[in-house]
């Protein structure tokens, strides 16, 4: 077997881990009283609700925001950076942009993303690996 083989094999045995505990994840944070899922399969909870304005699909939204996978390691976070970002909701993976289209202006979410509505296959970083679930808590904070 050459090195592209064990590559590929070497993803694939990575994917099909990741999904199975990803499921196995989210079955358990459905369980949770408060969790609500979406007919997507993406799942939330609201931290803070706020009062403002809800964004629409062509706005670009300001946010702190905070990703780590199912064991908890930060892939990225505005929080750590000190620094709100600003989206194109129009740019982001489903997952965001599906949850941050439910959020009022002030609010804070917490949203836990399937691969499907994520990263897929792809693999993004040592901490995020083909099919992997996220869970971002997400500040709203304004559309630009």
């Amino acid at each position: 077997m050459g090195v592209a083989e064990l590559l590929q094999k070497r993803k694939k045995e990575l994917a099909e881990k990741n999904a199975a505990e990803g499921l196995a994840f989210r079955e358990a944070f459905k369980q949770n009283e408060n969790v609500i899922e979406t007919p997507s399969g993406l799942l939330y909870e609201i931290i803070t609700k706020g009062d403002g304005v809800m964004p629409v699909m062509s706005d670009t939204v300001l946010c702190h925001y905070h990703g780590t996978n199912i064991n908890n390691e930060v892939f990225d976070s505005s929080v750590q950076r000190k620094k709100p970002a600003a989206f194109p909701l129009e740019n982001v993976i489903k997952g965001w942009a599906e949850g941050v289209l439910l959020m009022p202006v002030g609010s804070k979410y917490r949203f836990v993303i399937n691969p499907e509505l994520g990263y897929k296959n792809r693999e993004i970083s040592k901490e995020l690996g083909p099919q992997s679930t996220m869970i971002f808590e997400i500040d709203l904070l304004g559309i630009l």
